[in-house]
Protein backbone atom coordinates (compact mmCIF):
# COMPACT_ATOMS: atom_id res chain seq x y z
CA UNK A 1 0.00 0.00 0.00
CA UNK A 2 2.66 2.51 0.34
CA UNK A 3 6.33 2.28 -0.35
CA UNK A 4 9.19 4.39 1.36
CA UNK A 5 9.90 7.64 1.97
CA UNK A 6 9.79 10.63 -1.17
CA UNK A 7 12.98 11.53 0.13
CA UNK A 8 14.22 15.29 -0.87
CA UNK A 9 12.90 17.55 -3.95
CA UNK A 10 15.77 18.69 -5.10
CA UNK A 11 17.44 16.45 -7.45
CA UNK A 12 14.26 16.89 -10.06
CA UNK A 13 13.16 13.72 -9.82
CA UNK A 14 9.21 13.10 -9.80
CA UNK A 15 8.60 11.19 -6.90
CA UNK A 16 6.16 8.00 -7.31
CA UNK A 17 2.56 8.06 -5.88
CA UNK A 18 3.49 5.71 -3.40
CA UNK A 19 5.82 7.60 -1.89
CA UNK A 20 4.20 10.63 -1.86
CA UNK A 21 1.57 8.82 0.17
CA UNK A 22 3.94 7.58 2.55
CA UNK A 23 5.18 11.34 3.84
CA UNK A 24 1.45 12.29 3.64
CA UNK A 25 0.83 10.03 6.03
CA UNK A 26 3.55 10.79 8.50
CA UNK A 27 2.68 14.47 7.99
CA UNK A 28 -1.06 13.71 8.62
CA UNK A 29 -0.12 11.88 11.70
CA UNK A 30 1.86 14.78 12.89
CA UNK A 31 -1.32 17.14 12.70
CA UNK A 32 -3.86 14.63 14.22
CA UNK A 33 -1.76 13.72 17.26
CA UNK A 34 -1.67 17.80 18.06
CA UNK A 35 -5.65 17.14 17.92
CA UNK A 36 -5.77 14.36 20.15
CA UNK A 37 -4.62 16.41 22.62
CA UNK A 38 -7.86 18.62 22.79
CA UNK A 39 -8.29 20.86 26.02
CA UNK A 40 -10.94 23.06 25.92
CA UNK A 41 -9.24 25.01 28.60
CA UNK A 42 -6.63 26.02 25.63
CA UNK A 43 -8.99 26.35 22.47
CA UNK A 44 -7.75 30.01 21.84
CA UNK A 45 -11.37 29.84 19.22
CA UNK A 46 -11.81 33.37 17.40
CA UNK A 47 -13.76 33.90 14.28
CA UNK A 48 -12.72 34.64 10.71
CA UNK A 49 -15.31 35.15 8.18
CA UNK A 50 -18.25 35.00 10.37
CA UNK A 51 -19.49 34.27 13.86
CA UNK A 52 -19.74 30.28 12.54
CA UNK A 53 -16.54 30.25 10.75
CA UNK A 54 -13.52 29.67 13.65
CA UNK A 55 -10.25 28.89 13.94
CA UNK A 56 -8.07 27.69 17.10
CA UNK A 57 -4.63 27.20 18.42
CA UNK A 58 -5.04 23.75 17.50
CA UNK A 59 -5.68 24.65 13.97
CA UNK A 60 -2.21 26.25 13.63
CA UNK A 61 -0.57 24.16 15.45
CA UNK A 62 -1.73 21.21 13.69
CA UNK A 63 -0.52 22.66 10.45
CA UNK A 64 3.13 23.77 11.91
CA UNK A 65 3.41 19.87 12.66
CA UNK A 66 2.24 18.60 8.93
CA UNK A 67 4.44 21.13 7.42
CA UNK A 68 7.59 20.54 9.56
CA UNK A 69 7.32 16.85 8.26
CA UNK A 70 6.59 17.33 4.86
CA UNK A 71 9.42 20.28 4.49
CA UNK A 72 11.63 17.59 6.68
CA UNK A 73 11.88 15.24 3.69
CA UNK A 74 10.94 17.37 1.05
CA UNK A 75 12.32 21.37 1.74
CA UNK A 76 11.98 23.00 -1.90
CA UNK A 77 8.15 21.81 -2.59
CA UNK A 78 4.95 24.35 -2.70
CA UNK A 79 2.66 24.10 0.67
CA UNK A 80 -0.84 25.89 0.54
CA UNK A 81 -2.89 25.52 3.67
CA UNK A 82 -5.90 27.24 5.30
CA UNK A 83 -3.77 29.02 8.10
CA UNK A 84 -0.88 29.54 7.16
CA UNK A 85 -1.28 30.23 3.43
CA UNK A 86 0.77 29.87 1.12
CA UNK A 87 4.93 29.26 0.36
CA UNK A 88 6.62 28.83 -2.07
CA UNK A 89 10.68 28.25 -1.54
CA UNK A 90 13.47 29.43 -3.56
CA UNK A 91 14.73 27.06 -5.68
CA UNK A 92 11.60 24.57 -5.76
CA UNK A 93 12.20 20.99 -7.23
CA UNK A 94 11.67 20.42 -10.86
CA UNK A 95 9.09 17.73 -9.60
CA UNK A 96 7.19 20.76 -8.87
CA UNK A 97 5.01 18.64 -6.08
CA UNK A 98 2.77 21.27 -4.36
CA UNK A 99 0.69 20.04 -0.95
CA UNK A 100 -2.82 20.90 0.28
CA UNK A 101 -3.18 20.98 3.88
CA UNK A 102 -6.41 21.39 6.09
CA UNK A 103 -4.86 21.02 9.45
CA UNK A 104 -8.18 20.50 10.82
CA UNK A 105 -11.39 20.38 9.00
CA UNK A 106 -14.12 20.24 11.01
CA UNK A 107 -12.83 23.12 13.61
CA UNK A 108 -16.77 23.83 15.13
CA UNK A 109 -16.99 20.43 15.36
CA UNK A 110 -13.55 20.43 17.37
CA UNK A 111 -14.72 23.00 19.56
CA UNK A 112 -17.98 21.52 20.45
CA UNK A 113 -16.36 18.45 21.03
CA UNK A 114 -18.49 16.42 18.13
CA UNK A 115 -16.60 13.85 16.52
CA UNK A 116 -16.59 14.08 13.13
CA UNK A 117 -12.96 16.16 12.13
CA UNK A 118 -9.39 15.34 10.90
CA UNK A 119 -6.01 16.44 9.55
CA UNK A 120 -6.15 16.45 5.50
CA UNK A 121 -3.23 16.60 3.42
CA UNK A 122 -2.39 16.01 -0.27
CA UNK A 123 0.12 16.32 -2.97
CA UNK A 124 -0.23 17.53 -6.28
CA UNK A 125 1.59 17.34 -9.35
CA UNK A 126 3.18 20.45 -11.63
CA UNK A 127 -0.02 19.69 -13.74
CA UNK A 128 -2.73 19.67 -11.16
CA UNK A 129 -3.10 15.81 -10.83
CA UNK A 130 -3.59 14.92 -6.96
CA UNK A 131 -1.57 11.92 -6.54
CA UNK A 132 -1.95 11.64 -2.73
CA UNK A 133 -4.23 11.75 -0.03
CA UNK A 134 -4.52 11.23 3.42
CA UNK A 135 -7.78 12.09 5.90
CA UNK A 136 -6.75 10.96 9.79
CA UNK A 137 -9.57 11.47 11.81
CA UNK A 138 -8.11 10.89 16.04
CA UNK A 139 -11.25 11.09 17.89
CA UNK A 140 -12.65 8.23 15.42
CA UNK A 141 -9.49 6.44 15.31
CA UNK A 142 -10.17 6.28 11.37
CA UNK A 143 -7.19 6.76 9.01
CA UNK A 144 -8.44 6.61 5.14
CA UNK A 145 -5.47 7.33 2.39
CA UNK A 146 -4.89 7.02 -1.71
CA UNK A 147 -2.72 7.14 -3.86
CA UNK A 148 -3.29 7.58 -8.03
CA UNK A 149 -3.74 3.92 -9.08
CA UNK A 150 -3.20 2.41 -6.03
CA UNK A 151 -6.69 2.10 -4.91
CA UNK A 152 -8.62 3.77 -2.14
CA UNK A 153 -7.86 2.45 1.66
CA UNK A 154 -9.40 2.56 5.57
CA UNK A 155 -7.76 1.62 9.13
CA UNK A 156 -10.36 1.67 11.76
CA UNK A 157 -9.76 1.11 14.94
CA UNK A 158 -6.17 -0.94 13.35
CA UNK A 159 -8.47 -2.87 10.97
CA UNK A 160 -7.50 -2.02 7.20
CA UNK A 161 -9.57 -2.52 4.05
CA UNK A 162 -9.59 -1.25 0.83
CA UNK A 163 -12.88 0.55 0.05
CA UNK A 164 -14.91 0.16 -3.10
CA UNK A 165 -17.80 2.84 -2.82
CA UNK A 166 -20.85 2.64 -1.71
CA UNK A 167 -23.33 -0.62 -1.27
CA UNK A 168 -26.70 -0.79 -3.07
CA UNK A 169 -28.58 -2.91 -0.80
CA UNK A 170 -30.24 -0.57 1.53
CA UNK A 171 -31.90 3.17 1.09
CA UNK A 172 -29.92 5.91 -0.03
CA UNK A 173 -28.03 8.25 2.39
CA UNK A 174 -26.72 12.08 0.96
CA UNK A 175 -23.91 14.20 2.74
CA UNK A 176 -23.95 17.98 2.57
CA UNK A 177 -23.02 20.98 3.86
CA UNK A 178 -23.80 24.78 3.96
CA UNK A 179 -21.49 27.47 3.28
CA UNK A 180 -20.58 30.00 5.87
CA UNK A 181 -21.90 32.62 3.66
CA UNK A 182 -25.82 33.71 3.86
CA UNK A 183 -26.84 33.96 0.65
CA UNK A 184 -24.78 30.98 -0.82
CA UNK A 185 -26.67 28.85 2.48
CA UNK A 186 -30.13 29.95 1.14
CA UNK A 187 -29.33 28.77 -2.50
CA UNK A 188 -28.16 25.50 -1.10
CA UNK A 189 -31.07 24.77 1.05
CA UNK A 190 -32.93 25.58 -2.32
CA UNK A 191 -30.92 23.29 -3.86
CA UNK A 192 -31.67 20.76 -1.91
CA UNK A 193 -35.06 19.46 -3.38
CA UNK A 194 -33.36 18.54 -6.64
CA UNK A 195 -30.51 16.68 -5.12
CA UNK A 196 -32.28 14.62 -2.75
CA UNK A 197 -34.47 12.88 -4.87
CA UNK A 198 -33.70 9.60 -5.35
CA UNK A 199 -32.16 9.88 -1.34
CA UNK A 200 -34.19 8.22 1.99
CA UNK A 201 -32.65 10.87 3.91
CA UNK A 202 -29.94 13.32 4.57
CA UNK A 203 -26.89 14.27 6.76
CA UNK A 204 -24.38 17.25 7.38
CA UNK A 205 -21.66 16.12 9.38
CA UNK A 206 -19.61 19.30 9.59
CA UNK A 207 -16.52 18.17 7.47
CA UNK A 208 -15.95 17.71 3.56
CA UNK A 209 -13.19 15.79 3.82
CA UNK A 210 -14.76 13.00 5.69
CA UNK A 211 -17.90 13.47 3.52
CA UNK A 212 -16.15 12.73 0.83
CA UNK A 213 -14.62 9.67 2.58
CA UNK A 214 -17.28 8.30 3.87
CA UNK A 215 -18.90 7.91 0.66
CA UNK A 216 -15.46 5.63 -0.46
CA UNK A 217 -16.50 3.72 2.70
CA UNK A 218 -20.34 3.46 1.83
CA UNK A 219 -21.63 4.88 4.82
CA UNK A 220 -23.01 7.94 2.45
CA UNK A 221 -23.91 7.12 -1.14
CA UNK A 222 -23.26 10.59 -2.48
CA UNK A 223 -22.25 14.02 -1.40
CA UNK A 224 -22.98 17.45 -2.71
CA UNK A 225 -21.85 20.94 -1.48
CA UNK A 226 -21.14 24.50 -2.85
CA UNK A 227 -18.49 26.80 -1.81
CA UNK A 228 -15.68 24.42 -0.70
CA UNK A 229 -11.85 25.42 -0.79
CA UNK A 230 -9.26 22.85 -2.44
CA UNK A 231 -8.00 22.49 1.00
CA UNK A 232 -11.80 20.62 2.10
CA UNK A 233 -11.80 17.90 -0.25
CA UNK A 234 -8.16 18.04 -2.00
CA UNK A 235 -7.22 14.67 -0.41
CA UNK A 236 -10.66 13.09 0.40
CA UNK A 237 -12.01 13.94 -3.64
CA UNK A 238 -9.06 11.38 -4.29
CA UNK A 239 -9.96 8.75 -1.60
CA UNK A 240 -13.44 9.03 -3.12
CA UNK A 241 -11.88 8.64 -6.65
CA UNK A 242 -10.08 5.33 -5.72
CA UNK A 243 -12.37 3.98 -4.21
CA UNK A 244 -14.33 4.61 -7.46
CA UNK A 245 -16.74 7.00 -7.10
CA UNK A 246 -17.55 9.15 -9.58
CA UNK A 247 -16.00 12.87 -8.24
CA UNK A 248 -17.04 16.24 -9.68
CA UNK A 249 -14.72 18.78 -8.59
CA UNK A 250 -14.92 22.47 -9.95
CA UNK A 251 -12.08 23.32 -12.08
CA UNK A 252 -10.83 26.38 -10.15
CA UNK A 253 -7.79 28.55 -10.26
CA UNK A 254 -4.93 27.38 -8.76
CA UNK A 255 -3.95 29.18 -5.68
CA UNK A 256 -0.20 29.25 -7.29
CA UNK A 257 -1.87 31.30 -9.83
CA UNK A 258 -3.67 33.60 -7.43
CA UNK A 259 -6.83 31.14 -6.68
CA UNK A 260 -10.16 31.82 -7.54
CA UNK A 261 -12.49 34.64 -6.52
CA UNK A 262 -14.72 34.03 -3.65
CA UNK A 263 -17.69 34.77 -6.21
CA UNK A 264 -16.28 31.69 -7.79
CA UNK A 265 -15.31 29.74 -4.98
CA UNK A 266 -18.83 30.00 -3.56
CA UNK A 267 -20.42 29.46 -6.86
CA UNK A 268 -18.80 25.99 -7.50
CA UNK A 269 -19.64 22.84 -6.52
CA UNK A 270 -18.34 19.80 -5.56
CA UNK A 271 -19.92 16.33 -5.76
CA UNK A 272 -19.42 12.48 -5.42
CA UNK A 273 -21.82 9.86 -6.25
CA UNK A 274 -23.30 7.74 -8.99
CA UNK A 275 -22.74 8.97 -12.26
CA UNK A 276 -26.64 10.19 -12.40
CA UNK A 277 -26.67 11.62 -9.14
CA UNK A 278 -23.40 13.78 -10.69
CA UNK A 279 -25.43 14.44 -13.63
CA UNK A 280 -28.27 15.70 -11.80
CA UNK A 281 -26.25 18.16 -9.53
CA UNK A 282 -24.80 19.62 -13.00
CA UNK A 283 -28.78 20.27 -14.38
CA UNK A 284 -29.23 22.21 -11.12
CA UNK A 285 -26.21 23.79 -10.92
CA UNK A 286 -25.48 24.78 -14.57
CA UNK A 287 -25.62 28.25 -13.83
CA UNK A 288 -22.70 28.70 -11.47
CA UNK A 289 -21.05 25.04 -11.83
CA UNK A 290 -17.85 25.17 -14.50
CA UNK A 291 -17.21 22.22 -16.36
CA UNK A 292 -16.38 18.82 -14.32
CA UNK A 293 -13.23 16.46 -14.22
CA UNK A 294 -14.92 13.04 -13.44
CA UNK A 295 -12.42 10.59 -11.44
CA UNK A 296 -9.23 12.63 -12.15
CA UNK A 297 -7.44 15.97 -11.01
Amino acid sequence: MTTGPAGPSGDGRAPTPEALLHLARQAAAAGAEVLARRDPAALGATSKSSDSDWVTAFDVAAERAVRRVVLDSRPHDAITGEELGTTVPAGSGAAGIRWSIDPLDGTTNFIRNIVYYGTSVAAADADGTWLAGVVHAPALRRIYWASRGGGAWLSDQGRVRRLAGPGTDRGRILGTGFSYDAATRAGQVDDLGAFLHGFGDLRTLGSAALDLCMVADGSLDAFVERGLHEHDIAAGALIAEEAGVVVLRPPLRSVLDGGPTEAERLAAVTAAGTPGFLAAVRGSAAPTSAPTTEGAS
